[in-house]
């Protein structure tokens, strides 16, 4: 599964970098997330509670950063396993462009599924994980908003 989009955010593009590189932020952004921890200075660890249809589970995985270029973008990869609900893994490229309302989100994913979730259909999983990332930039983009506007 491919998948691309692009996000406004009302914020500077170093609250939008310090933003996607806090744990605290990410834990509130990321639906479902339960637990989150970094195991090194490039690597997360990660537990997510997700439903695709009928299928619901608890993912854990762990998240790799590449390609660093602060405050520009990187590369992130993912594995997370479901017990038998399966696995999903997969990567995105994020680059940060400052505009001036704010800072546009480009991503690029492409990520696969197997299993039971695999099993509920390619169509219900491209529109959950749509659901699934407007929801993230929703949430991260207003907490970036608010950490950019609260005084230094």
């Amino acid at each position: 599964m491919e998948m691309t989009g692009d996000y406004l955010i009302p914020a500077s593009r170093d609250a939008v970098w310090a933003a996607l590189n806090d744990l605290g932020v990410l834990k509130e952004a990321i639906p479902g997330c339960e637990e989150i921890s970094r195991l090194s200075e490039h690597e997360i660890d990660a537990v997510v509670v997700a439903k695709i249809g009928p299928v619901k589970a608890s993912f854990k995985g762990l998240i790799t950063l590449s390609d660093l270029d602060p405050p520009n973008g990187y590369t992130i990869r993912g594995e997370g396993k479901g017990g038998a609900a399966g696995f999903a893994k997969g990567g995105a490229r994020v680059r940060l462009e400052q505009e001036a309302d704010g800072t546009r989100l480009i991503y690029t994913v492409d990520a696969s599924v197997g299993g039971k979730i695999a099993q509920v259909g390619g169509r219900l999983i491209v529109s959950a994980a749509k659901k699934l990332a407007d929801e993230f930039f929703s949430r991260l983009g207003a907490l970036a908003a608010a950490r950019d506007a609260s005084p230094a």
